[in-house]
């Protein structure tokens, strides 16, 4: 049979297109694709890792035997991990010599396909904790590279730390890895806000139960995904405060849509923590938790039991601030952000920019200047930003509102 993996990709106007590759990687291509045994080394006393959030992904560094410093994506929504070509030419094993060249079709939720290589890598090290005989899909990390402004060199999915214990500690900015046999890294405060809950693990994905009003529905625990709640309303009856209205760009492998953002009138509850009203990106996939909502929350990851702890220092619920943006969605490069798209029912929809449209500058700076982070801040912050568009030779300043997309 030839494996299939599901992948999505997402384009994004809030702040800039991101093309990460979550939410679900089936993990049937590991079947038959190595036969170089996985192990887990891990120190008695774990490893800790500095992680950096980069417009809510989880990101980490580590150097390799080579002695260079890699930078991962870790993606608890992926059940497969991938890498750059650079790094399986250096660290994959070499294929047998009349072996096929077998790719893995890689299929969208809707329908799209393309192909990849799979791999085994010798090793996968983060920090002291090694992981041998590693499945891998070879991917270009080239445009997301772009679009975080950092180069990417892998992303992590979830199977990999099926023998340790997963803490990935937002507030305090680290990735943890303990024996499996640990128990969650909870911080030395005092009463900590735990919640401990059951998952899911059969397609090798952490599904959880949450609870809106009186209704109970599964999300996917989805550190690849910097939104917040990814809302399928199929058979649940979500009451909404604001909205939902169009927002930014939305593309699959088939194609792109719009996407539709709302906030909800109800609170969701993920054991005993509180979101209240939360902003949700209406979905016609999985329902899945991102990176704006587990910010808040030290999460650890127990795959030998299946059991997930969210850990919350602060008391009280959580907030969510309003959703901003100027109403254009950007595919970035170093040189140039090219328009993907011009929100409907917002200022620059009235403005002269469309679609295809070229901008060098924001706020007078070279957009080589302006991080994923820094751009975030500005749309967080300003009222206006001024937009320097190429019309054939001349360079042109156009003044664009920044809009409330959600209250």
């Amino acid at each position: 049979m030839r494996p299939s993996a599901i992948i999505s990709r997402h384009r994004s106007g809030f702040p800039a297109r991101s093309c990460l590759l979550s939410s679900v990687l089936c993990v049937l291509f590991f079947a038959g694709c190595s036969s170089v045994p996985h192990r887990t080394r891990v120190e008695p006393r774990g490893t800790e890792l500095p992680a950096r959030l980069i417009s809510n992904f989880f990101t980490v560094e580590s150097k390799w035997d080579d002695g260079k410093t890699y930078r991962f994506l870790i993606d608890t929504g992926s059940s497969a991990t991938l890498v750059s070509t650079d790094l399986a030419r250096r660290f994959a094993f070499k294929p047998k010599k009349n072996a096929g060249a077998a790719r893995v079709r890689v299929r969208s939720a809707n329908g799209g396909e393309l192909e990849l290589e799979p791999v085994t890598l010798r090793r996968v090290a983060l920090g002291e904790t090694s992981f041998e005989g590693v499945p891998a899909l070879v991917f270009d990390f080239t445009d997301l590279s772009d679009q975080l402004g950092l180069r990417i060199d892998g992303i992590i999915g979830f199977p990999l730390f099926r023998d340790t214990l997963l803490t990935l500690d937002y507030p305090g900015r680290r990735l943890v890895l303990a024996p499996a046999t640990s128990g969650p890294a909870v911080p030395p405060k005092s009463a900590p806000r735990i919640a401990t809950l059951a998952f899911n693990h059969e397609h090798a994905t952490p599904l959880i139960p949450v609870q809106m009003g009186t209704e109970s529905f599964i999300v996917l625990i989805d550190s690849g995904s910097y939104g917040s709640l990814g809302l399928n309303p199929a058979g649940l009856h979500p009451r909404f405060a604001s909205g939902p209205r169009p927002g930014p760009l939305i593309s699959s492998l088939q194609g792109d849509r719009q996407q539709f953002a709302g906030r909800l009138n109800q609170n969701i509850l993920i054991g005993t923590h509180t979101i209240t009203q939360p902003i949700v990106e209406i979905t016609d996939q999985l329902s899945s938790i991102g990176g704006e909502l587990l910010q808040h929350f030290m999460v650890s990851f127990d795959q030998h039991r299946n059991l997930v702890t969210f850990v919350r220092d602060p008391d009280g619920a959580i907030t969510m601030e309003p959703r901003r943006n100027p109403g254009l969605s950007f595919a970035r490069s170093p040189v140039y952000w090219r328009v993907l798209s011009v929100i409907p029912e917002t200022p620059a929809a009235a403005l002269p920019v469309q679609a295809g449209d070229l901008c060098v500058r924001i706020n007078g700076e070279l957009v080589a200047r302006w991080t994923f982070d820094r751009y975030a801040e500005l749309v967080n912050t300003a009222a206006l930003i001024t937009f320097t568009f190429l019309r054939g030779a001349k360079e042109v300043d156009l003044e664009v509102p920044v809009a409330v997309l959600v209250p």
